[in-house]
Parts: C-alpha cells; structure tokens; sequence
C-alpha cells in the first residue's frame, strides 16, 4: 500500500462568488483526496484483518493523518482566503467588523480543534 500524495498546488485559485463556500470550486479535488483517503483506511482495516505487522500498520496511519492535515490545512486556507476576505468587502464598517470577528474566531477554532 503506497501512501497518499498531498500537493496543495493542484488546487485552483480561491474563487470568491457569493453563495459559494470558499472550496466550491476546488471540491472535485477535495473528494479525490477524501476517496484515496478512504481507500487507504480500508487497506489499513484489511491489514489488521490479515495481521499484518504492527509497524507497517502505523506507518499506513501516519500516512493518512498527513493526508487529512493535508486537506484540513487546505480548507482552513480556503476559509481564510474566501470566508475572512468576504467579510472584509462587506461595505457597512460596523457588519464588516462583526463578520470579520465572527470568520477569524471559526479559523482559530478550527486550527484549534486540528492541534487537540
């Protein structure tokens, strides 16, 4: 079992059409990752079931936890890029103010809930 590479430079520049989520237009890639992701976990599965030595299994777990801190970074960068940006163009100061406060404090608890 190979494991997966992660390049974040095939993802497409963040598009910022309201109504979108900030990885709407990279989601094809994302689902292309996840699906190797879970192809993976399920050869990791088959090694447990096979009793495979506990070393190589570890090393498949390694590999599949960079591959999901690949893709959480790559949609807390797309929230960044897409989310905080939007809120920074709205042209009320006092709405802009809250939205900003409101995207950064979801970016810091993300990052947050990846570092537990």
């Amino acid at each position: 079992m190979s494991t997966i590479d992660v390049n974040p430079t095939d993802l497409n520049p963040v598009d910022l059409n309201v109504g979108q989520h900030g990885y709407s237009p990279n989601k094809d890639a994302y689902l292309r990752r996840l699906k190797r992701i879970e192809g993976q976990v399920r050869g990791i599965a088959r090694m447990v079931e096979e009793d495979k030595y506990c070393i190589d299994i570890l090393t498949q777990v390694s590999a599949v936890t960079k591959a999901l801190h690949a893709v959480s970074l790559g949609l807390v960068e797309e929230h960044i890029g897409h989310c905080v940006v939007g809120a920074a163009s709205e042209s009320d100061p006092v709405v802009r103010a809250e939205q900003i406060d409101i995207k950064v404090k979801e970016a810091a608890d993300a990052i947050g809930r990846l570092l537990r």
